[in-house]
């Protein structure tokens, strides 16, 4: 097994083990920035099914933390965040983009765009994730890193099957 780091190590990520630390330390502070944002988005949301998927997706959100966290323990290490600038700037465009438009059907298509987006981005980072972790030899880490990933993936289905249920919303409305 690797060592894992002391508190004292200031490793830049030139190894694959600190690249995998940083990457998840990043993925740490990217999920406590969602648990906020998800809160906002679910009261933003018209549609009831939207805010329910938003309020039941912050609810996965909160285990999911608790999953990294068990992965840091898993290489003992104590759970720490590293800012997720890439999770910042998506929920930044999606607050601009809410703060412009009233309760509606297009502000709802707008939740669900940028929902998916966030979620583009997660699968991307466990992805990645996943596998550092398999080429570490940490089965343990990937195990509980891919339990993410699979809700992640889900998540994007759902906002899938509800894009098709508000856009056409979205488009009578904007006829009217």
């Amino acid at each position: 097994m690797l060592r894992s780091p002391q508190p004292h190590d200031t490793m830049p990520a030139e190894t694959l083990y600190a690249l995998f630390v940083d990457e998840l330390r990043d993925a740490y502070d990217a999920e406590k920035q969602l648990l906020k944002a998800l809160r906002k988005m679910a009261r933003a949301a018209q549609h009831p099914e939207l805010g329910a998927a938003f309020t039941l997706h912050h609810e996965e959100t909160t285990a999911q933390v608790g999953m990294l966290e068990d992965v840091f323990a898993m290489l003992e290490l104590k759970p720490r965040g590293k800012h997720c600038p890439g999770i910042a700037g998506i929920l930044e465009e999606g607050k601009e983009a809410l703060e412009e438009m009233e309760k509606s059907a297009v502000r709802d298509a707008a939740l669900v765009g940028g929902g998916k987006r966030a979620e583009h981005y997660e699968i991307a980072a466990y992805t990645t994730l996943v596998a550092m972790a398999k080429a570490l030899g940490r089965r343990d880490a990937a195990d509980r890193l891919q339990e993410i990933l699979s809700q992640e993936i889900a998540t994007d289905k759902k906002l899938d099957a509800l894009a098709k249920q508000l856009l056409p919303l979205a488009t009578r409305e904007a006829d009217d």
